[in-house]
């Protein structure tokens, strides 16, 4: 199984404030890479109140790269991979509101909801948050952290290959989403 997990924390609630972002990649169903960085929003900006979840303040990201900076090194990081998220249509979202605020090529990208695949795997569950499947299933991971999110994101999913006998994602969900109809939904 192929995928790169992605997750993005932001400073307010303008989609392109993205103020981090982690990325986790698996090839044949083992961790092969990360990349984390932490990003300078457009607006110099972080909300107390999003500060208390993630820990990130102004003097984190101030000198931080803005995201067109780091765009290339995220597009080759991900490749032709699939993209799985928690929440997809936030994070991905975000990377829409980014890719439009900088005017940045827009590639390819088949993405998957993983909060769609763990409702599906495990209906018994009461609960489909990240954090109370990292408990459920024993993942230590610091929370609205976007490295340890990516990575606890991806933990998710290869449990759910396993417990499904996937070898893909497209068999863990047939509903994907192209991140070229979402940018046409926001932007076009």
């Amino acid at each position: 199984m192929h995928f790169v997990a992605l997750d993005f924390e932001t400073g307010d609630y303008a989609p392109n404030s993205a103020v981090s972002i982690g990325l986790v990649k698996y090839t044949n169903g083992k961790k092969t890479d990360e990349y984390y960085s932490l990003i300078c929003p457009p607006k110099l900006y972080i909300r107390p109140d999003f500060t208390e979840i993630h820990g990130l303040r102004v003097k984190d990201v101030e000198d931080a790269p803005l995201f067109s900076q780091i765009w290339a090194a995220v597009k080759e990081f991900i490749g032709d991979f699939p993209v799985i998220a928690h929440n997809a249509g936030f994070d991905m979202g975000v990377l829409c509101a980014l890719i439009a605020h900088y005017k940045l090529d827009l590639p390819s990208i088949q993405y998957y909801d993983s909060v769609f695949i763990a409702r599906k795997t495990w209906p018994e569950l009461a609960c489909h948050k990240l954090t109370f499947l990292g408990q459920n299933f024993g993942i230590q991971y610091e929370a609205h952290n976007a490295l340890a999110d990516s990575d606890t994101c991806a933990q998710i999913i290869v449990k759910a290959a396993e417990k499904q006998g996937a070898k893909k994602l497209a068999d863990l969900s047939p509903r994907y989403y192209q991140l070229k109809k979402l940018w046409e939904r926001k932007f076009g």
